[in-house]
C-alpha cells in the first residue's frame, strides 16, 4: 500500500519505467493550455465581490476544448498556499495524470508547476477540478469545462455548455467558511449551498440561431446538490450521458448528480425563446435563458446525425465480482468500523477522527485498496447503498455500464462513469478492465469521500 511518506521516492525510482515519452505521441495534435490557481475576486452580482479560488481567476475555469484523437497538454501552476492538483473527470486517462494526490502523483506545492499530458481519445463532455482536499478546493471554485469533439460536432450549429453550481455564501456573500467541516453536512447529504450559478451567473441568457440544432452540455459541478433539470419545452432530448452518445432519449426533465453530466439537443425551428428550470424543489428557479436570433437559410435535417453508442457491454460469464455495501451517516446501521487498521465504534470515528462513512465496515482513503484486478478484465461491482442517502459513485479512468434507475422509462444498460444510487438501492456497475493503474472509486458528494466512502481499485 503506497503511503504519503514513500510517494515521492517511489515516484523517483519508478520514473524510467513509467514516463511515457512524447514521442509516443508524435502523431498526434498537442493542444497546449496555460492554467493556475489563483486567490481571486469574482463579481456574482453587480452588488457583491466574493474571495473564491478559481482558475485563471475565471469562473468557471476555461474551457478546454480538443478534438477526438489530439494530444491535451496543460501546464498547471500552483499560485494558492497550499497544495493542489487537478484531475479529469470522466476522461479514460493516463493513471500518472489522473491527478490524485498520493496514488497517481504528488501534491503540486505552492509555486511548483506540473505539466499534464495525455491523449483524449473519446469525444464529450467532461470537466477538471481540484483534487486536493477538494470538498474545500471545489466549494471555492476550482473547477472547469473540459469538451472533445468529434465530426458530429461539425454539424450542429450551436454549443453552449451549463456548468451549475450552488455555493454557500454568508450574509456578506463571501464563501462561508466557518462551516468547512461540519459534522451536519459531513454526516448528512454534504454541503449543499444556497446561491445557485450557471456559468458562475444568476440566471444568465444565450443566443442560439432559428431553423438550427443546438447543443447544451449540462455539468454538476455542486459539491453535494443533487440538481433537476425543467424547461418550456414539451419534452428534453437527451443525445448524450457522461460524455458518452446514446440513443436520443424525450424526457420531461432530468437530474444530475455531481460529477454527471447530460447533453441535449434542442431544435430551434419554430422557438422564440427558451427557459431553463432548476426543479428540484418546491419553488422553481430560472436557470438560464435561451434567445432564438437571425434564421439560416435552411432546416437541419437531424435525422442525418448518427446518435449512437459504440459501447458494447462485455461477456459476463468470467467477471470478477466485488461486493460493497456501503455504510454509515446518520440514521444509519454503521456501529463500527476499522479505521488505520483498528476497530472503532461510530460514535468515536465521528467524534475523534471525522469518520462517517465506509465500504465493508473500511474507512476509506486514497491508501485502501478495495480490490486488485487483471488487466482485460470484465468486472462486476456489485454495489450496496445501505445507508438513509444517496450517493453519487465516481469510478476514475473508466466507464462502467448501469441499469440506470435515473431515467423512468429506460431499462437498457446506460455507459456512465458517475451513478446516483439512491438510499437502499442496488446495483451492478460493469466494466471492462482494461486501463491499467490506480482508480480511484468514491461517492461524488465530496464530504462523504473525505470522511470515509474512498477507495482505489488496481489494474494491474
Amino acid at each position: 500500500m503506497l503511503s504519503r511518506r514513500n510517494f515521492t521516492k517511489r515516484s523517483l525510482a519508478s520514473f524510467l519505467l513509467t514516463a511515457l515519452p512524447s514521442v509516443v505521441f508524435a502523431k498526434n495534435k498537442i493542444i497546449n493550455y496555460k492554467l493556475s490557481a489563483e486567490k481571486s475576486n469574482f463579481n456574482f452580482d453587480k452588488n457583491f465581490t466574493s474571495n473564491l479560488w478559481l482558475y485563471n481567476h475565471e469562473n468557471p475555469g476555461p474551457l478546454l476544448k480538443a478534438n477526438k484523437g489530439d494530444i491535451l497538454k496543460v501546464n498547471f501552476t500552483n499560485n494558492l498556499d497550499e497544495p493542489t492538483s487537478i484531475h479529469w473527470h470522466g476522461i479514460k486517462n493516463i493513471n500518472k495524470m489522473d491527478g490524485v494526490p498520493y496514488l497517481t502523483q504528488d501534491p503540486v506545492q505552492p509555486g511548483e508547476t506540473f505539466s499534464y499530458e495525455f491523449p483524449v481519445n473519446q469525444s464529450g463532455t467532461y470537466w477538471y477540478h481540484a483534487h486536493f482536499e477538494s470538498w474545500k478546493q471545489v466549494a471555492k471554485g476550482l473547477y472547469g469545462p473540459l469538451v472533445v469533439n468529434d465530426k458530429t460536432d461539425d454539424l450542429i450549429e450551436d454549443d453552449i455548455v451549463i456548468l451549475a453550481d450552488d455555493w454557500r455564501l454568508n450574509k456578506k456573500y463571501q464563501i462561508d467558511k466557518k462551516s468547512f467541516g461540519s459534522l451536519m453536512d459531513w454526516s448528512h447529504a454534504g454541503r449543499v449551498g444556497n446561491w445557485l450559478t450557471m456559468n458562475g451567473k444568476k440566471s444568465p441568457q444565450y443566443s442560439i440561431k432559428a431553423n438550427s440544432l443546438a447543443r447544451l452540455r449540462f455539468i454538476n459541478a455542486s459539491n453535494a446538490r443533487i440538481l433537476k433539470f425543467g424547461s418550456s419545452l414539451k419534452n428534453n432530448n437527451i443525445i448524450a450521458i457522461d460524455g458518452v452518445t446514446v440513443k436520443p432519449m424525450l424526457v420531461k426533465d432530468f437530474t444530475l448528480a455531481p460529477g454527471q453530466r447530460i447533453d441535449l439537443l434542442i431544435n430551434s425551428v419554430d422557438l422564440l425563446k427558451v427557459d431553463f428550470f432548476e426543479i428540484s424543489h418546491t419553488k422553481q428557479l430560472k436557470a438560464f435563458t435561451l434567445n432564438v436570433t437571425k434564421a439560416n437559410n435552411k432546416t437541419r435535417d437531424i435525422t442525418n446525425i448518427n446518435f449512437t453508442s459504440n459501447w458494447i457491454l462485455p461477456k459476463l460469464n468470467k467477471a470478477k465480482i466485488i461486493n460493497i455495501r456501503m455504510q454509515g451517516g446518520a440514521m444509519g446501521n454503521l456501529s463500527k468500523a476499522n479505521f488505520d487498521g483498528v476497530e472503532k465504534d461510530f460514535r468515536s470515528l465521528a467524534t475523534e477522527d471525522k469518520k462517517l462513512w465506509a465500504f465493508n465496515k473500511e474507512i476509506g482513503s486514497y491508501e485502501y485498496l478495495l480490490a486488485k484486478v487483471k488487466l482485460n478484465q470484465v468486472v462486476i461491482l456489485d454495489v450496496w447503498n445501505d445507508t438513509r442517502w444517496p450517493h453519487s459513485m465516481h469510478l476514475h479512468g473508466n466507464h462502467f455500464f448501469v441499469k440506470s434507475k435515473e431515467f423512468k422509462d429506460n431499462i437498457d444498460y446506460i455507459s456512465r462513469d458517475t451513478y446516483l444510487m439512491q438510499a437502499g438501492e442496488k446495483a451492478k456497475l460493469i466494466f471492462l478492465a482494461d486501463n491499467p493503474g490506480k482508480w480511484l472509486f468514491h461517492c461524488h458528494m465530496l464530504e462523504h469521500a473525505a470522511s470515509g466512502m474512498i477507495s482505489y481499485i488496481d489494474v494491474a
